[in-house]
């Protein structure tokens, strides 16, 4: 057997101990493509798989608004609370760690690596959400900007 099907077997299996489903759904659809020698759809994959979860994310933090169950008068209360305004700061400041986290990842594969093997440990043993490497990619870029090269 290919070394990378045991390696995702491995993550499969990290993923279903861990009581993962968005990692046990994803390296089963990556194995499930390899086993069926899909691989040309790996290239699509890499280059707009990034843009496609961030619209499907997206699509789930908006649905609240379009729904109805957040109306417009809520979105104006935002600035009345400290928390609130926090939240928006705070909000920005991720938004910006994303960006640089997403021009980190297409830049340096090696990086990657080491972001997703930290991301599924910390989904697996921690009972964290896999929305992390972006975000741990765009605050190690931060660091790395202060660090010498």
């Amino acid at each position: 057997m290919d070394v990378i099907n045991l390696v995702l077997l491995a993550l499969l299996a990290l993923g279903i101990v861990g009581n993962n489903p968005a990692v046990s759904i994803a390296v089963a659809i990556l194995l499930l493509i390899r086993l069926l020698h899909l691989e040309r759809t790996f290239p699509f994959l890499e280059q707009y798989g990034l843009q496609i979860g961030i619209v499907v994310l997206t699509i789930g933090v908006l649905s609240p608004l379009a729904s109805g169950k957040i109306r417009p008068d809520t979105i104006l209360s935002i600035f009345t609370h400290w928390q609130s305004v926090l939240a928006v700061l705070i909000g920005i400041f991720v938004a910006y760690l994303g960006g640089k986290g997403a021009s980190l990842m297409t830049q340096n594969p090696l990086v990657v690596t080491g972001i997703l093997l930290g991301t599924i440990i910390g989904v697996t043993f921690f009972r964290g959400v896999p929305v992390g490497p972006l975000i741990a990619a765009g605050m190690l870029a931060f660091l790395l900007q202060f660090l010498p090269k």
